[in-house]
C-alpha cells in the first residue's frame, strides 16, 4: 500500500529483503534503505569516509566497515520488521563491569530511556568462519547474562546466518542448544515457533547471484570441516541438503504453514537433524537415481548449513544466477585430483557454440564429470525458447524440457560425481534423468541396460572432455577385445590384441559408435600427444578415415592448471563420414590457437579470444580453405 522505488540491494549489506510487490513483481528492496527513507538514520559522505548516522541515539560510525554493513542493516530489521522504536535500541553500548573498551554491537531494551534491557546482538561480517560465529555466540552470552545486562534473549548475525537463544532463567546458564529460537521475539512478544511460513508474516525469498554465491561458500566452509570430507564428498553432502531444501519448496502446504528445512524454537538438534535426514530419505525413494546414501554429516554441522539456507527460495532464484552461482560453487570444490570432473565454463561453452546443437538434436557427453557440456548445451536450447515461444508460457516450458528430457545423455564412471551432475541439473530446473553412472567404454548392452536411449549411432552432437591418461588393460576389461582401437595389425596383416590402451584413445572409437554417420559430429578435448606423437601415428590415420577433421583449436598450457591438470591439450571437432566415405586430399581444417581463454591459471577472469575464433570459423565454413588464426 506504500510507493516503492528501486534500490540498489548493495554486496556488502545483509541480503534481508522486503517483499514489495509492483505491478506483480517483487522489488528488493533493503530494510536499511526503508529506514533511510522513513528518517531514521543518514548515510553522510564526510571527506573520504561514508558514515552511518543512528539518529534516535545521535551514534555515527564508518559504513565503509563490512561488519557495520551487517549492523546497520539488521538494526534497520529491527525497525521496520521486528518493530522496535529507534530510541529502544542502542548502539555500541557499554557493558556494565567490563573494560571500557568493551561493548555490545546493539542492545534493545524495554524503555525508551533504556534501562531495562531485553536482548543483546552482537553483528559480524557475512564471511565469518564458523569458529568465529561460535566465539561471538559466546561474547553475546557474556554480554546478555545475568549478572551484566540481564536480558531475555540474544542473538548474532552475520548476515542471514543467525543464531536466537533465549538466555532467561528458564535454562541453565551453560546451555547453547535446547534453547536455540527460530526468530528473534517481535515488539517484545514472544518467540516464533517458525520462522518462515507459507504465504506469512515471513515466507522465503529469492536471491541475487552474488548473495547465493555468498551463502554457498558458507556452506562449503561448514561442510568441507578443515579437510574432514574430501571435497567431492563434501560437494556430495551439499547437494544431498539442497536436494530437500528444493523438494520442501515444492511440497503442498496450506497458507501460514511452516517449511521444514528450517530451525524450530525450542528443537533439540538431533530432532532437526532427524527431520531433515527424513525428508531426504522420502526424496531419495522418489529418485533412487540421484542419491543412494544417507546424509553423512553430523546432526551440529547440519544445523549449521540449515540456518544458511533456511530463508532463501533457491526455486525461484533466477535460473541463471543459480546456475552461475552453483558453477561457482562447484569450481571451489573441483581443483586438484577432483578437477578432473571439472570443465572450466569458457571452454564448454566455447565447444558448445562451434558445434551449434539445436532442440532437435540428440547430444550426449559419455564423460560428463559434473554435467558441464550438459548444462551449457540445456542453456543454449533454454534462450533458443525465448526466441519462439512466450516465457513462462506452457509452450516455453515444454521447448526446453522435452528436450532435457528426451534429447540429453550423459554418462559418468563415478557414481559419486554422477550424482553431482543430476543434482547439477536438477538446480537448472531438470533432465538429470538420462545421467547415468556407467563406465562408457562398456558393453552396448550394458550402457542400455542403464538406460535404453543409449544406443548406437543415435546421436546428433557429442560433446565431451575424456579422462587422460588412463590406461585400459585387457586382462582387466574385457571389452578390450571388441575395439578396434584395443587390437594392432603385425607386419604380416595379422590382427592381434593389444594388451593395454589409453582410455582417451578409446573414447574415440566410442565418440565414432554414438555418432550417426555423415551428420553426427563432436567436440573432444584431447592430449596433445594424440595429435603430434609419432608412436601415434596409427590413431590419427584412423580417426582420419573414420572422420573429417573440422577444426583444432589448441588452448593454453595453463588451461587447465587451476583445476590440477597439467597435460597439453587442444579441442578437436569432428564429423564423422558417412559409410564408405573415404578421405579426400584437399579437406582442409581450421586450425586456431588462441593465448587468452577467458581466465589465467589461478582461474581470475581474462581477456577471451574464442569469440574471435568463432567469427573467424563460421567464416572458414563458408569458404572451407586452409586456415589458421
Amino acid at each position: 500500500n506504500r510507493s516503492t522505488s528501486i534500490v540498489r540491494l548493495e554486496e556488502g549489506a545483509s541480503p534481508a529483503i522486503l517483499q514489495c510487490y509492483n505491478h506483480g513483481s517483487m522489488i528488493p528492496e533493503t530494510f536499511l534503505s526503508r529506514a533511510i527513507e522513513e528518517g531514521h538514520a543518514l548515510l553522510i559522505t564526510e571527506g573520504k569516509t561514508e558514515k552511518i548516522h543512528y539518529l534516535a541515539v545521535d551514534h555515527k560510525e564508518n559504513y565503509a566497515d563490512p561488519e557495520e554493513k551487517v549492523r546497520a542493516e539488521f538494526w534497520a530489521e529491527l525497525v521496520m520488521r521486528y518493530g522496535y522504536e529507534p530510541e529502544n535500541i542502542a548502539v555500541e553500548f557499554m557493558i556494565p563491569d567490563r573494560l571500557p573498551s568493551d561493548r555490545a554491537d546493539l542492545v534493545i531494551f524495554r524503555d525508551k530511556a533504556r534501562k531495562q534491557p531485553f536482548a543483546v546482538i552482537e553483528c559480524k561480517r557475512e564471511e565469518v568462519s564458523d569458529a568465529e560465529f561460535e566465539q561471538a555466540v559466546e561474547q553475546a552470552f557474556a554480554c546478555g547474562t545475568w549478572n551484566k545486562l540481564r536480558c531475555d534473549y540474544m542473538g548474532v548475525v552475520a548476515g542471514e546466518t543467525r543464531r536466537f537463544l533465549d538466555i532467561s532463567d528458564k535454562f541453565p546458564a551453560l546451555e547453547r542448544t535446547d534453547n536455540i529460537l527460530s526468530d528473534l521475539p517481535a515488539q517484545f512478544g514472544k518467540p516464533p515457533e517458525w520462522k518462515y511460513t507459507k504465504n506469512g508474516k515471513l515466507d522465503l525469498h529469492p536471491v541475487e547471484e552474488w548473495q547465493l554465491n555468498r551463502v554457498f561458500k558458507k556452506c562449503q566452509q561448514t561442510l568441507w570441516a578443515s579437510g574432514r570430507l574430501s571435497p567431492p564428498a563434501a560437494f556430495s553432502e551439499m547437494c544431498k541438503i539442497l536436494f530437500v531444501k528444493l523438494a520442501d519448496e515444492k511440497a503442498p502446504r496450506k497458507k501460514g504453514e511452516a517449511y521444514d528445512v528450517q530451525i524450530k524454537s525450542g528443537e533439540k538438534v538431533e530432532v532437526l537433524a532427524a527431520r531433515i535426514r527424513k525428508l531426504y530419505e522420502a526424496q531419495r525413494d522418489k529418485e533412487p537415481d540421484v542419491f543412494t546414501d544417507t546424509i553423512r554429516v553430523d546432526d551440529f554441522r547440519l544445523r549449521t548449513v540449515v540456518s544458511h539456507l533456511e530463508g532463501f527460495d533457491i526455486g525461484h532464484t533466477n535460473l541463471d544466477a543459480k546456475g552461475v552461482a552453483f558453477e561457482k560453487f562447484m569450481g571451489g570444490f573441483f581443483t586438484g585430483d577432483a578437477g578432473q570432473y571439472f570443465t572450466p565454463r569458457p571452454i564448454v561453452e566455447f565447444a558448445i557454440e562451434m558445434l551449434a546443437p539445436d532442440v532437435n538434436d540428440m547430444v550426449i557427453d559419455p564423460a560428463c564429470g559434473s554435467g558441464g557440456f550438459l548444462l551449457y548445451t540445456l542453456d543454449r536450447i533454454r534462450k533458443q525458447a525465448d526466441e519462439y515461444e512466450e516465457r513462462g508460457s506452457v509452450a516455453h516450458f515444454r521447448y526446453w524440457h522435452d528436450f532435457a528430457e528426451r534429447r540429453l545423455f550423459g554418462i559418468e564412471i563415478s557414481d559419486e560425481i554422477s550424482r553431482v551432475a543430476k543434482m547439477s541439473m536438477i538446480i537448472h530446473d531438470d533432465g538429470h534423468t538420462n545421467v547415468v553412472g556407467e563406465d562408457a567404454l562398456e558393453s552396448w548392452d550394458k550402457l542400455a541396460a542403464k538406460n535404453p536411449g543409449l544406443k548406437k549411432e543415435s546421436f546428433d552432437v557429442v560433446l565431451t572432455n575424456p579422462p587422460f591418461g588412463g590406461v585400459v588393460k585387457r586382462d582387466e576389461n574385457a571389452y578390450l577385445e571388441g575395439y578396434e582401437l584395443g587390437n594392432k595389425t603385425d607386419a604380416k596383416g595379422r590382427i592381434k590384441p593389444r594388451e593395454n590402451q589409453k582410455t582417451e584413445i578409446l573414447f574415440l572409437e566410442r565418440i565414432r559408435d554414438l555418432l550417426r554417420a555423415d551428420s553426427g559430429r563432436a567436440a573432444v578435448v584431447l592430449p596433445d600427444g594424440v595429435l603430434t606423437n609419432s608412436s601415434l601415428q596409427y590413431v590419427r590415420e584412423w580417426l582420419l578415415d573414420h572422420f573429417q577433421l573440422l577444426a583444432v583449436v589448441s588452448l593454453p598450457a595453463t588451461a587447465f592448471s587451476y583445476y590440477g591438470a597439467g597435460v597439453k591439450s587442444s579441442l578437436v571437432f569432428l564429423q564423422k563420414r558417412a559409410k564408405n566415405e573415404t578421405p579426400r586430399d584437399d579437406e582442409a581444417i581450421f586450425m586456431a590457437a588462441p593465448e587468452k581463454i577467458g581466465y589465467d591459471a589461478s582461474g581470475r577472469m581474462d581477456e577471451n579470444h574464442f569469440p574471435e575464433v568463432i567469427k573467424q570459423f563460421r567464416a572458414f565454413q563458408k569458404n572451407p580453405k586452409p586456415f589458421f588464426v
